[in-house]
């Protein structure tokens, strides 16, 4: 019987790359499967973006991974773009299929995976509030309204990034959204269900760094979620721990939008646990 030497592969694509961790949790995942797999992480200047799709093509890789500053524009380089990436205006992975690109958005699936695994929370008619109304923002929006939230209020101090995405969720989904203008101290309703910071505020290594909110707002009844994955557990969430709120991390949504990525290559249920535990200890270092 003839060995096999192929290695299936899939990647990355970014400028820069060489500090995101992604490598680490997928090829975990391929060696806890046991698949034949590499993931690849591969520094893509902007003016060569299409030459790398094209790429992708002729050397019958299986799928990729898009990092800034790639997301928007890769999509005009793709066969096909799925209905909820569309509305978010930004791809973040992949499929090929039979050298059909196909672009998918697993940023905001992996929020809404968290919420459902970790919290056991179902959205249908809660009420949401997001800080922030950039790609974090924009995906995870999209992926409530498409889900049935029931209101979405978006806060930000751009007016115009923040009425844009309300907008947006309100002309193509069903779910009702409004924007409110981040101020000092901004006040968060009692009725809210969700409180989501979907800025990099916090992010390593500004890691005392903490949204501008009126922290005694926050009740016991609430689940309140960081995007941040480095350090997973902010400022923002030890806040919202003392006050009794359940708390969700980035790193969790981080690994469950990895896990989608790697079901969707693979045909295979991803070891999510193998995952987060390989991300966990190159933010512990």
């Amino acid at each position: 019987m003839s060995e096999n030497y192929k290695d299936e592969l899939v990647g990355v694509f970014g400028h820069p790359v060489a500090e995101n961790p992604t490598i680490i949790m997928q090829e975990a995942a391929f060696e806890a499967k046991n698949l034949k797999w590499r993931y690849l992480t591969i520094e893509v200047m902007p003016e060569d973006l299409e030459t790398a799709v094209d790429g992708i093509r002729a050397m019958n890789m299986r799928g990729m991974n898009l990092t800034i500053p790639h997301k928007v524009e890769v999509l005009k380089y793709l066969d096909r773009i799925m209905p909820d990436a569309g509305l978010i205006g930004a791809v973040n992975t992949i499929r090929n299929e039979d050298g059909i690109l196909i672009g998918e958005n697993t940023d905001g699936k992996g929020f809404m995976r968290s919420l459902r695994d970790d919290a056991g929370f179902d959205s249908s008619g809660k009420e949401f509030v997001i800080l922030g109304a950039g790609g974090a923002a924009r995906a995870i929006g999209v992926e409530l309204a498409i889900a049935g939230a029931g209101r979405i209020t978006v806060v930000n101090r751009t007016e115009s990034r923040g009425e844009e995405l309300a907008r947006l969720i309100n002309e193509k989904t069903d779910a009702e959204a409004v924007f409110v203008k981040w101020e000092p101290g901004f006040s968060i309703s009692v009725s809210t269900d969700v409180l989501v910071n979907a800025t990099s505020i916090g992010l390593y290594p500004d890691v005392d760094a903490e949204p501008d909110i009126d922290y005694s707002c926050i009740k016991d009844n609430m689940i309140v979620c960081d995007v941040i994955p480095n350090p997973p557990y902010t400022p923002f969430l030890e806040r919202a721990a003392e006050a009794g709120a359940v708390t969700l991390n980035g790193l969790g949504m981080l690994v469950y939008q990895g896990a989608i990525g790697f079901k969707m290559w693979t045909g295979v249920d991803a070891p999510v646990e193998v995952m987060h535990d390989a991300l966990a200890e190159v933010f512990k270092g």
